[in-house]
């Protein structure tokens, strides 16, 4: 299945599970780019100067899924693309690249739960970076109370979340998320940031 298609496929899930529909936005008038408009932008630059936003940390996280006899075990994947969406309803959202190999098990499961990392847990974000490697290997975790995706302990905060919209990015897809519980441990510690490349 084609990209765009998974994005479509993810979309048409919800509505078979009856998730409220996200309510279109006005098209935006949209006209042809000419050639002597483009400013084309070099992808290494494009790296450099958006390094200098620093991003807090966080580990996606998804629940086991049973599909006929085959299991997928538990799925993760770091992630500095978060950020709250809405107060009302209440809403946040990833970006995931198109490539990945966890996303697709994240849309079967259509739930899913962000952990923010703390200071602390850098290596944590390390072994969730890592394609194809058993993630959740001697890592503490329980039960997110309304997803069941894993909550990873020591983190900062977990927001626990159903699918709730799936739009193309680019070579990204922003997935948006319903929230259905939330919590905190230490709202007083610091948080992991990535800034320039690299863990302040």
């Amino acid at each position: 299945m084609g990209h765009a298609g998974m994005a479509a496929a993810a979309v048409r899930y919800l509505g078979s599970v009856g998730t409220p529909p996200v309510e279109p936005s006005p098209r935006p008038r949209l006209r042809a780019v000419r050639e002597d408009e483009r400013a084309p932008v070099d992808p290494a630059g494009f790296r450099r100067v958006l390094g200098n936003f620093a991003t807090g940390v966080t580990v996606v996280t998804a629940p086991a899924v049973t599909q006929g006899a085959d299991e997928d075990g538990p799925a993760g994947f770091a992630c500095q693309s978060f950020s709250s969406l809405s107060l009302d309803p209440p809403l946040v959202a990833f970006m995931v690249g198109r490539t990945s190999t966890t996303w697709p098990r994240i849309a079967r499961a259509g739930v899913f739960c962000v952990n923010v990392l703390a200071a602390h847990q850098a290596e944590l974000c390390r072994a969730f970076a890592v394609s194809g490697a058993d993630k959740f290997a001697g890592v503490a975790h329980d039960a997110a109370p309304v997803s069941g995706s894993p909550r990873l302990a020591g983190v900062l905060a977990w927001i626990d979340c159903t699918v709730h919209a799936v739009h193309t990015g680019g070579d990204h897809l922003i997935v948006v998320g319903r929230v259905n519980a939330l919590g905190t441990d230490d709202e007083d510690a610091a948080p992991l940031l990535f800034h320039k490349g690299r863990f302040l």
